[in-house]
């Protein structure tokens, strides 16, 4: 009998190691085929995405939160600068059995804890109207929708919603 998966069982690091980029990137590509029927097309813009985050790497405004448990990557958030001191949150994910445990909440306030810590004047993301469940964790954590339009970017009809701390 397997025990319940509690908090205290993850271990955060926020630095990046080989393996992780491509390791996010497959995580991406799966979870979001498997629950949103989701194309090639939005792995390979999360492959992108990771490419320009590295390339631009910079350690006191960008920063990376990968959740481990029993060494295996759970779940990943990243906090990527952007012109005029803006943050965009990007590619924040858990794997099913690690949501529910209090996980992106305890994600969101690292993450909200960092962009104040380095003065950040405000934040972004983009997500889909499909994700109703991270839109709520968003919305309590002080993101206001502000955009939203039509896409076929991922290999099927969606909204794409912009989200933005102010």
């Amino acid at each position: 009998m397997e025990t319940a998966i509690c908090l205290d069982d993850i271990v955060i690091r926020t630095e990046l190691r080989p393996g992780d980029i491509g390791y996010v990137i497959h995580l991406h590509g799966r979870l979001y085929k498997e629950e949103y029927s989701y194309g090639i097309a939005f792995e390979a813009y999360v492959a992108q995405g990771m490419f320009e985050f590295y390339q631009q790497y910079d350690p006191v405004k960008d920063r990376v939160w990968i959740c481990e448990h029993r060494d295996k990557i759970v779940g990943f958030l990243l906090l990527m600068h952007r012109d005029g001191n803006i943050a965009q949150l990007r590619y924040f994910i858990l794997e099913p059995g690690y949501r529910g445990i209090g996980l992106g909440k305890k994600l969101m306030d690292l993450y909200m804890e960092h962009l104040r810590s380095t003065g950040y004047r405000g934040s972004y993301l983009w997500t889909t109207h499909e994700l109703a469940t991270a839109a709520s964790l968003y919305q309590r954590h002080g993101f206001v929708r502000t955009e939203e339009k039509a896409s076929q970017a991922f290999g099927k009809s969606l909204y794409e919603v912009k989200y933005e701390l102010i």
